[in-house]
């Protein structure tokens, strides 16, 4: 069983990168799959709990996810109940044994036992919001400030969260067995750059 994690500043086309390297291995894909799961298992509305798990909530919460996350005073913060059911949610898609590429969510901490490929994706400033400018859907007119926090707020969440799960750096190089930097790149002329070093990874393990 090989699995691939995709870690990924905003904007970089991370999740793009993921999908397509799914389609590209013959892949299991998971992504809004996995909070799809946790809404089923907990009984809330997905909305809500990806709005829950992207927002700054976790300012003030000076947790470390290995000493203290499963105590009972810290258990009743909706928050961490989700992340716990969420990492539940990950070790149940990789015991299941099948070759499969994991979007964000710390899947690479969380699996480490398994000795994932683990793949950051980044990109300049400007290439992240010309990017975001192109995707952004027609009822989201956000101006280029705008955008330019929106980034910033969802990525200083994202190291937060990597604070927690694993008191490590979010984007610290070598966490990661290959940093795919997408600026001046389409998404679908790296993937089988990525594709062969992964594979290349993979044979050097058996």
């Amino acid at each position: 069983m090989n699995i691939i994690t995709i870690s990924r500043e905003f904007g970089s086309g991370g999740r793009e990168l993921g999908k397509r390297l799914a389609d590209f291995l013959e892949y299991d894909y998971y992504d809004s799959e996995i909070i799809s799961a946790v809404a089923k298992k907990s009984g809330l509305d997905a909305a809500y709990i990806e709005n829950t798990l992207s927002n700054h909530g976790w300012k003030n919460q000076t947790i470390t996810f290995r000493s203290t996350l499963y105590t009972p005073g810290y258990l009743q913060s909706a928050k961490i109940g989700l992340l716990v059911e969420q990492k539940k949610v990950i070790e149940e898609i990789a015991a299941m044994g099948k070759d499969c590429i994991i979007v964000g969510r710390n899947a690479d901490i969380i699996l480490q036992s398994y000795h994932p490929f683990n793949v950051f994706v980044c990109a300049s400033k400007e290439a992240k919001l010309k990017r975001c400018m192109e995707r952004a859907s027609a009822d989201e007119k956000l101006t280029e400030r705008e955008l330019l926090r929106k980034m910033k707020q969802i990525d200083s969440v994202r190291a937060q969260t990597r604070e927690i799960m694993s008191g490590s750096a979010w984007g610290q190089r070598d966490a990661y067995h290959l940093t795919v930097n997408t600026t001046e790149w389409e998404i679908k002329e790296v993937v089988p750059a990525v594709a062969d070093f992964a594979a290349r990874w993979f044979g050097r393990k058996e």
